[in-house]
């Protein structure tokens, strides 16, 4: 892969994931509101409720994720009326904490690796308003520059727009810059529409296509001179 002046990153999935998992966290909140649902249930109905949600193209907010709460406890019984709102901030809450997350293995060292070999990295994440402050609990605000949300860009990734004020927030043209993220079409086709280089991070073992995918991590220091 010739030169890259920055390495762009995405956040959930790719940086950082939930611990304990969203099926869990969900599974125990509910409990509290007479709602009793298995764990695996309901991540599968949260990323189902997710997906439906991000189809509309609309930016993260407080009331985007109070639909996809919704949504994602339906199948399973509603709360009652005047706890509808205390179920939904009590898990909103719970996300904005960046003890709720993790990062995966290989992210510091990745990160060190490109600042010896004189690459930036940035991010360029569909989120709301708490990615900040979780990068920021994470020791991950400071290493990553520019950060462009999409609650703040007001376009969500495979949108060609975040992509370019990405670009020109760092300042690089897009042949110079490289898109890392394990959505397909949210970060691989939309970077390449938008004129950027892009590599799917594909976690679980999957086959990597020489190029174009890792499966780890650490693979990503090894496409870059």
């Amino acid at each position: 892969m010739n030169h890259v002046d920055i390495v762009f990153f995405d956040a959930g999935g790719t940086l950082i994931h939930p611990e304990p998992g969203v099926g869990e966290v969900y599974a125990r909140a509910g409990r509290k509101f007479g709602i009793d649902a298995p764990p695996d249930e309901l991540a599968a109905s949260f990323r189902a409720a997710f997906r439906a949600k991000r189809s509309e193209g609309i930016p993260q907010s407080r009331q985007w994720w109070r639909d996809v709460v919704a949504r994602s406890f339906a199948p399973f019984g509603a709360p009652a009326p005047a706890d509808e709102e205390a179920l939904f901030s009590q898990l909103y809450d719970h996300f904005a904490r960046p003890e709720a997350w993790r990062l995966f293995p290989g992210v510091p060292r990745v990160l060190d690796g490109l600042a010896r070999r004189g690459c930036r990295a940035g991010l360029i994440s569909n989120w709301d308003e708490r990615l900040d402050g979780l990068l920021a609990g994470l020791g991950l605000a400071a290493r990553l520059y520019p950060r462009v949300i999409s609650c703040r860009a007001g376009a969500e990734k495979p949108d060609a727009r975040i992509f370019r004020l990405a670009l020109a927030e760092a300042g690089v043209e897009p042949a110079r810059a490289l898109m890392v993220g394990d959505d397909l079409v949210a970060d691989v086709l939309g970077a390449r529409a938008a004129g950027l280089r892009a590599v799917l991070l594909e976690r679980g073992g999957a086959p990597a296509r020489p190029g174009e995918s890792i499966t780890t991590f650490d693979e990503l220091l090894d496409l870059l001179p």
